[in-house]
């Protein structure tokens, strides 16, 4: 995944966006019901002065004490949870100093344009009321004389409106308002070029109330904030909110505070589509999880999409792209927002920032104009956007020991047991940072099954690396010889593994331990995430002959780390293993991989994406039988098919079993490599829809059922054996026993793991 500079700033800067990307085409409408319930309330985070964002405390600090902010108020989170919050420095200076509180009401200035007005446009979008591609005369006849531009080009700032105009324009009342804007010169033709317009999303908001009948306050609480229980985001804040809004400079002679401190919107009675919106840090959360949520209960996730797609000037409709900021320089390649992660900015000192790549937000909220109109902030949002990022971003195992420095190896010959897909968050292989490091020797590698570039579906043969020998572990030898350790003092281990028992990295560990240990040498592991999480405990655990790929009495999905499973075969083995796991920092069990902000790496040629990771375990129990799992297509693991299935008629079967979170559709492919190649194949594709209620091993008896009812002669459900490893689970299948009665099977087996793995878990 691209990543871009730490891009964090205040809306207003003009800037040159060279993206060429084709507008989204917005699909068919989808009504949402009103009675979907709002998110529920944003827990406060249990640890808000967690170390992993330490990093951001003086930085603010020092922005205060230099004047360029009273005081401000941060959250990070995830779609999921609150991962920090903190007030610093104070809410008000004048008339007398009173300190800031995560509860202040901040006058959110421009971030009204993405949050109250496009949001907006886009329900009215979805509902089939407004047309991106319409000329906005359409909606507002009052702007007939200008050159027609469309509500698509006001939204990326390309409708050729002039920045601002007059601001008795707007004192006499919103149509008013719009025939004077009808007068203006324009700046530019549509289309031709950005220019940031407040006027453009002046008009936009008149969009808003003349197609509902209702102005953008009510429209915008009633259809965005009350449903995600934003009950503290509005236009023109009661009096009992003003009390705990951040003022920030005097108009009359008395402090804004809880008043709109745009002049444009002031003039418009407090509600206008460019500015006017106060809220807090916890509202802002709700609002940002729900668009990490890809809509939750505002709009669908088609108009989700449509909402965050590039557009032709690298914009999004009525956001920034972070990409847009890529001259600024970052903190470190690792500390920043994906390519995809869209924010914006107020005038007041406000921002915020969210990143579906790394399923992140960052919400930032200042009264930096408090008390005269100096202060600035743009650095500082730069910085904490950057240190953000970074402390919501798991560090492996080789970050923490680069980090000290190796020193746990000073003086070490040591052979790591590696490949490509091991590397740290800054993307440097292991295998590099350990050719770089001070102190200890790196003087032979071992590659275990798809090779040192986890890219080969084959034996690996001995072979060299810049010079270090590499020695296969998965060729003639499943473990490291002893010609290979006589200069050795350490064996260093870091593998991603896929989460799933069947996945032969763990038994290339348990192994290479058993070898160390008989040679005496320390071993030590390297922690990373396990990519579906290491919480969920699935499937029967193993009970036939131990092999290589399956080398224990573990279930499907075991929900342990590469580390702790060390530690449950050193335990078990009981081979005096000279052991040492160095952890992750800021890895939670309930992390899926998507959600740790390192870029996925494929840890094996059919293993390319997170969606086929999650995949895995249910088809592949399934591919040591004769059908196609997509080995040797563009979806492995995300399709089954054979050349004898009806794909049409396996696609009605699986509907009607109604599994949640998934969906199945029939399909067709030739594999261009394993089993069925070069022929066609019919079958389903699979895409789990709601990865919350989606159950691999259910799904994986599903289908085998529904393959054993309808092929009982064509397909070899005795092949399941293998990876399955559980002979009254296939004599269940075949006797066609109830779905749960078969997952009841399991009950008592995987209980007693759960007992075992407790003592060995890290995290």
């Amino acid at each position: 995944m691209k990543q871009i500079a730490g891009a964090f700033l205040i809306v207003g800067i003009v800037v040159a966006c060279t993206a060429q990307r084709e507008p989204v085409v917005p699909g068919p409408t989808v009504a949402i019901p009103p009675e979907l319930p709002p998110i529920a309330n944003v827990p406060a985070p249990d640890e808000p002065n967690d170390e992993r964002f330490a990093a951001i405390a003086p930085v603010v600090e020092a922005a205060i004490s230099q004047g360029d902010l009273p005081g401000c108020v941060i959250e990070v989170g995830t779609r999921e949870r609150v991962l920090f919050r903190q007030a610093y420095g104070s809410r008000s200076i004048e008339p007398e100093r009173t300190p800031m509180t995560a509860d202040t009401v901040f006058d959110l200035a421009s971030l009204t344009k993405p949050i109250a007005t496009a949001t907006s446009i886009m329900i009215l979008v979805e509902r089939g009321k407004v047309s991106l591609d319409a000329p906005a005369s359409k909606y507002v006849p009052e702007l007939a004389p200008l050159p027609p531009f469309t509500v698509r080009q006001l939204l990326l700032h390309e409708g050729g409106l002039r920045p601002d105009t007059a601001i008795d324009d707007y004192a006499h009342g919103p149509e008013e308002a719009m025939r004077r804007i009808a007068t203006r010169r324009m700046a530019a033709q549509p289309g031709e070029r950005f220019i940031y317009s407040d006027v453009g999303f002046i008009v936009l908001g008149e969009i808003v109330r003349r197609v509902t009948g209702d102005d953008l306050a009510t429209f915008s609480k009633r259809e965005i904030f009350d449903r995600l229980g934003m009950h503290e985001t509005m236009f023109k804040p009661p009096a009992d909110l003003k009390k705990r809004a951040a003022p920030t400079e005097q108009r009359d002679g008395a402090w804004m505070m809880g008043d709109v401190h745009d002049p444009r919107a002031w003039a418009l009675g407090g509600v206008a589509g460019h500015a006017g919106l106060f809220s807090t840090a916890d509202d802002l959360a709700r609002f940002a999880r729900a668009m990490l949520d890809r809509g939750g209960p505002v709009f669908s996730r088609a108009t989700a999409d449509l909402f965050f797609a590039r557009q032709k000037n690298g914009r999004t409709l009525g956001w920034d792209s972070a990409s847009a900021y890529a001259k600024n320089k970052p903190h470190d390649g690792a500390w920043t927002f994906s390519d995809d992660a869209f924010g914006h900015g107020g005038f007041t000192g406000t921002s915020l920032w969210i990143d579906p790549d790394k399923d992140l937000f960052v919400v930032f909220l200042s009264n930096r104009v408090h008390p005269d109109g100096r202060g600035q902030v743009n650095p500082l949002v730069a910085e904490v956007g950057g240190l953000a990022v970074r402390g919501a971003q798991v560090e492996p195992g080789v970050d923490v020991l680069r980090d000290e420095g190796f020193a746990r190896l000073h003086g070490a010959r040591v052979g790591l047991i590696t490949n490509a897909s091991a590397r740290g968050r800054d993307g440097v292989t292991t295998i590099d940072a350990f050719r770089n490091a001070d102190g200890a020797k790196l003087v032979g590698l071992f590659s275990p099954e798809h090779g040192l570039g986890a890219d080969r579906d084959s034996k690996i043969a001995d072979s060299e690396y810049d010079g270090i020998p590499v020695t296969s572990l998965y060729g003639d030898r499943f473990e490291p010889p002893e010609s290979a350790l006589a200069n050795l003092d350490a064996l260093v281990f870091d593998l991603q593994d896929a989460g799933v028992r069947f996945y032969t990295y763990a038994s290339t560990m348990r192994r290479a331990m058993r070898v160390a240990a008989d040679h005496n040498l320390r071993f030590v592991v390297l922690d990373r995430p396990n990519p579906i999480d290491g919480v969920d405990v699935q499937g029967p655990v193993f009970s036939g002959p131990e092999s290589f790929v399956n080398h224990g009495s573990l279930p499907v999905r075991h929900g342990m780390t590469m580390g702790e499973l060390a530690r449950l075969f050193a335990a078990e083995d009981d081979t005096g293993a000279k052991l040492e796991v160095v952890p992750m920092r800021g890895w939670r069990r309930d992390q899926y991989w998507d959600a740790t902000g390192l870029d996925w790496v494929s840890p094996s040629p059919n293993l390319r994406s997170v969606a086929e990771a999650v995949l895995y375990p249910a088809l592949g129990l399934l591919e040591g039988t004769n059908v196609s799992v997509g080995r040797g297509t563009d979806a492995p693991f995300e399709r089954l098919g054979a050349p004898w299935i009806d794909g049409a008629a396996l696609a009605r079967d699986l509907a009607s079993a109604k599994l949640p979170g998934v969906s199945f559709l029939p399909t067709s492919f030739s594999p261009t490599s394993s089993i069925y190649r070069g022929e066609s194949c019919r079958g389903v594709s699979v895409r789990v829809t709601d990865r919350a209620s989606f159950d691999p091993m259910r799904v994986s008896l599903t289908l085998a059922a529904a393959l054993h009812a309808a092929y009982p002669s064509q397909w070899k459900l005795d092949k399941m054996a293998g990876m399955l490893g559980s002979a009254p689970t296939l004599d269940a299948i075949r006797a066609g026993k109830p779905i749960d009665s078969i997952l009841h099977l399991w009950d008592d087996g995987l209980a007693a793991f759960r007992a075992r793995r407790a003592a060995f878990l890290l995290y």
